[in-house]
């Protein structure tokens, strides 16, 4: 005989979960809210808000960009990593140097 389920046992929705501490909303995209329409190479102090100390580009989780916008600032940062606007890696990054 099969076993019934009560209302109890009904499996949560993925969506219905509330975990961490904020447990809600994203916060809406920073570009979104100041209506931008293009991101700009130029602007690096805005650029360097979105790459780690180590130079990498941040998600869209952490940074709350849209993906329109996430898009647009990836390859803001490339071209001004190619024109030596922003550094590829930062100085103190990777292995420390062993004397020979």
């Amino acid at each position: 005989m099969a076993k019934q389920r009560s209302t109890r046992d009904k499996p949560v929705r993925h969506r219905d979960r509330r975990t961490g501490a904020t447990g809600g909303r994203r916060k809406p995209c920073q570009h979104c809210r100041e209506k931008v329409e293009q991101v700009d190479f130029k602007d690096v102090t805005a650029l360097r808000r979105f790459i780690s100390e180590r130079g990498k580009l941040r998600s869209r989780r952490i940074t709350g960009a849209c993906r329109r916008h996430q898009g647009q600032i990836a390859r803001a940062v490339k071209i001004a990593r190619e024109l030596a606007l922003l550094p590829y890696v930062s100085e103190g990054s990777g292995r420390p140097e062993r004397d020979r």
